[in-house]
């Protein structure tokens, strides 16, 4: 073992130690006089008694002559830290210095026990971690609360599948190219089972063996974690305003705290027990440690329904057509929807439902088209224009519920395909029908065969005359003429307002 691995996870813990402690550790020496460094050999440990450790300069004298006989360390109590010249004299000459605050003969055994048995010691510390981690229970916040408590000196994180921090400390954030933060590097990048999304521990490399350790440790929480999605999904399945409430929580979040959650803005300290406090530095007002801390724990639980959280997602609606649906056609309408979508969202949205996929419009209105298809009752679908975050999604819903009231029954309308003639059958015609025929009263007066009227829609519809004529199978000029009787029944053609109110009425009469 190396004496960082020794200082990490080994009878070292918790010692404070000075240099980078990549040598090997062989043997352990006790020296309780300096003359005794004669005999020490290469990567041997040495722990100062006695006179040798009775004051600072002792001390540094002990080091100079560990250089000498290429010793792998230094250990000595507490007592005999000085004021710092034992820190340069391990940087200056590569030798690490460790001081222990319990009896320096006790350590000696242990780290001798330690250093020649390593796998032993190791194994010791996975024991621990699994006991520890099967206490903590299915709870994704306290696993890593251990993870990082028997891991000392690596950091590691629980990210979504999009690389958004569930869990764990901020250090463990990996960028591309598989460097960490803080010029770390990744010692191990475990993907979890079913898209849960990643493990990941970074920190110095100070053992050939300890990436081993940290992957084997890091194993050992794979079922912990997958009970823990299994639990989220188990009950928003058997809850469905669980999952409903879930959903609307995520849309009503600001896209700024939303933004405030990805691994490296949010540091989390790890204390006793579990996860402890959190700060956001650099943050306003809005932005509070608490809200944070609301936007982690949703996205946690929305990444164990495997729900999309991050863009590109599209919304959609599907809406009930001729029948208003009781409580267990709710729960029938969501299980199709799951089953056509995949892991989705889907709330009650007036007397139909809504929610979001990660698909394109395309390929998110086929499987529309396909559970619409399978439901026993008739409805209507939309579905929205594709969207990059998901603070946008109540945009992309606002567009798919248009696109289902265009929609006939057992058919699926997409928003980002809808023109003026689509948007036009989505208004209520049996309100706007009295003050249509206002509206058109004196274009009906001086219409006797129905052929202005007609003109009209073409022209409205069309863009202008030209096009109109076409549709018609008329001349330009036979339109041109039409128009001119239109004008004067009282309608000033040039005027937007007037335009648009003719456009609906003609619409609505049809």
């Amino acid at each position: 073992m190396t004496v960082a691995e020794l200082v990490d996870a080994g009878p070292l813990a918790g010692a404070h130690m000075y240099g980078s402690g990549a040598n090997p550790v062989h043997q352990v020496r006790i020296v309780d006089e300096l003359g005794v460094f004669a005999d020490v050999v290469p990567h041997t440990a040495v722990v100062l008694i006695g006179a040798a450790a009775s004051g600072g300069w002792a001390v540094e004298m002990a080091m100079r002559r560990a250089w000498e006989q290429a010793a792998a360390c230094v250990i000595a109590p507490s007592s005999a830290l000085s004021s710092g010249s034992g820190e340069v004299l391990a940087e200056r000459l590569g030798v690490t210095l460790i001081f222990v605050d319990g009896d320096p003969l006790v350590t000696a055994v242990e780290v001798a026990s330690a250093a020649s048995r390593p796998e032993a010691a190791r194994t010791q510390l996975v024991a621990r971690c699994a006991t520890r981690i099967a206490e903590a229970g299915a709870s994704a916040r306290r696993v890593l609360g251990v993870l990082n408590a028997e891991l000392p000196g690596t950091s590691v994180a629980f990210l979504d599948r999009y690389g958004t921090r569930l869990a764990g400390r901020a250090a463990a954030g990996v960028a591309e190219g598989g460097s960490a933060s803080g010029g770390e590097r990744v010692l191990v990048d475990m993907d979890l089972p079913d898209g849960l999304g990643r493990l990941v521990a970074s920190g110095a490399v100070r053992s050939p063996g300890w990436p081993s350790v940290v992957r084997t440790v890091l194993g050992l929480a794979v079922a912990a974690l997958s009970a823990w999605a299994a639990g989220e999904r188990l009950v928003a399945g058997r809850e469905f305003a669980v999952q409903e409430a879930l959903a609307e929580r995520l849309l009503a979040m600001p896209e700024a705290l939303l933004d405030a959650a990805p691994p490296d803005t949010v540091p989390e300290q790890d204390v006793p027990g579990g996860v402890g406090a959190e700060a956001v530095p650099d943050a306003g007002p809005e932005m509070l440690p608490g809200a944070v801390g609301d936007v982690r724990e949703a996205l946690g639980r929305a990444a164990a329904l495997g729900w999309a959280v991050r863009g590109p997602v599209s919304g959609f609606v599907v809406r009930p057509v001729g029948w208003q649906p009781d409580p267990a056609e709710h729960a029938m309408v969501r299980e199709l929807l799951v089953g056509a979508l995949g892991a989705v969202p889907v709330m009650r949205r007036g007397e139909g439902w809504a929610g979001w996929a990660e698909l394109g419009p395309g390929a998110l209105a086929v499987r529309l088209q396909e559970c619409a298809r399978l439901l026993p009752r008739a409805v209507a679908a939309g579905a929205g224009r594709q969207v990059e975050r998901l603070g946008s999604v109540a945009e992309s819903l606002l567009g798919a519920e248009a696109a289902a009231f265009t929609a006939r029954a057992g058919a699926v309308a997409r928003a980002d395909r809808m023109g003026p003639a689509e948007l036009l059958a989505a208004l209520p015609a049996g309100v706007l029908r009295a003050p249509a025929e206002v509206v058109l009263g004196p274009l009906r007066a001086a219409d006797k065969d129905g052929s202005l009227l007609a003109t009209l829609a073409a022209v409205l519809d069309g863009g202008g005359a030209l096009r109109a004529a076409e549709r018609l199978g008329v001349h330009r000029n036979t339109v041109t003429t039409r128009l001119e009787r239109v004008r004067a029944a009282g309608y000033d053609l040039e005027d937007p307002a007037t335009r648009l109110a003719l456009h609906l009425a003609v619409h609505v009469s049809r």
